[in-house]
C-alpha cells in the first residue's frame, strides 16, 4: 500500500526525464512525491508547529521527511507502511498492513490517546493497467485512510488523501463531507498531467 510500482523500460526513461525525480534528487528528497504534499500545502497551510502527524503508505518517507524539515523538528510523526522506511528524525515507524489488528494497535499506540492533528496518505495500489480493477483498488486504500483518519484524528483536524478519479470518487467525496467541514479536491503541477490523480484535502473534523 506504497507508491505505484511499475516494470519496464518505458517507466524508468520516463522517471530519467522527470524534472520532479531530477530535481528531488538534487534537494536530497526521498522521492518526487514531495514536490505534491509542497504544492498541497502552499495552497492550504496544512502544517502547523507542534502537530501531530499519520503518515500511511509513508515509503520511502519523502512527506514525512518534508513535514520534519517544514516545521524544523516541531512536530511527532507517525508512520505507516507494508515497505520498509529508512529511519527520520522525529519520525516513529510502525511496518506493516494496518488493517491487521496488531498493526493497527500498534499503531494507534503510537499516536497516543491525544489524537493526531492531520493525516495524510499517499497510497496507491500496484497498478495492473487495467481500470477496472485498479480504480476499486485505488477507492478501497482511500476508503481505509478516510475510516483511519475518523478514528485517530482531534475535532478540527485535517485529512489529506491520494484518489483516483473514476467510478466511486464523488460516493468518496461525499462521505468525507459526512466527517469535515470543507472538502476540496487538488491537482498539483507535480502529478502527470496525464493521470486521473487529485487529492482530497479534508478540513475541520469533527466528530
Amino acid at each position: 500500500m506504497s507508491k505505484p510500482r511499475r516494470s519496464g523500460g518505458s517507466w524508468r526513461d520516463r522517471q530519467e526525464r522527470d524534472p520532479y525525480v531530477r530535481q528531488a534528487r538534487r534537494d536530497g528528497w526521498r522521492s518526487r512525491a514531495v514536490y505534491k504534499l509542497e504544492q498541497i500545502d502552499r495552497k492550504e497551510r496544512l502544517l502547523k508547529p507542534d502537530m501531530v502527524v499519520v503518515d500511511l503508505g509513508s515509503a520511502p518517507g519523502s512527506w514525512s521527511q518534508y513535514v520534519t524539515e517544514k516545521l524544523g523538528g516541531r512536530a511527532r510523526i507517525v508512520a505507516a507502511d507494508l515497505l520498509p522506511m529508512d529511519a527520520l528524525p522525529d519520525v516513529e515507524f510502525v511496518q506493516g498492513d494496518f488493517r491487521d489488528d496488531d498493526v493497527s494497535g500498534r499503531l494507534m499506540a503510537a499516536v497516543g490517546e491525544g489524537g493526531a492533528d492531520l493525516v495524510m496518505s499517499d497510497m496507491a495500489p500496484n497498478i495492473s493497467g487495467t481500470k477496472a480493477v485498479d480504480q476499486p483498488r485505488s477507492m478501497y486504500l482511500g476508503e481505509l485512510a478516510l475510516d483511519m483518519a475518523r478514528q485517530v484524528l482531534r475535532p478540527g483536524g485535517s485529512f489529506v488523501c491520494k484518489v483516483f478519479q473514476g467510478e466511486g470518487f464523488d460516493e468518496f467525496v461525499k462521505d468525507a463531507r459526512n466527517s469535515f467541514e470543507r472538502v476540496r479536491v487538488i491537482k498539483p503541477r507535480a502529478s502527470r498531467a496525464g493521470s486521473r490523480e487529485v487529492y482530497l484535502v479534508a478540513r475541520n473534523f469533527s466528530l
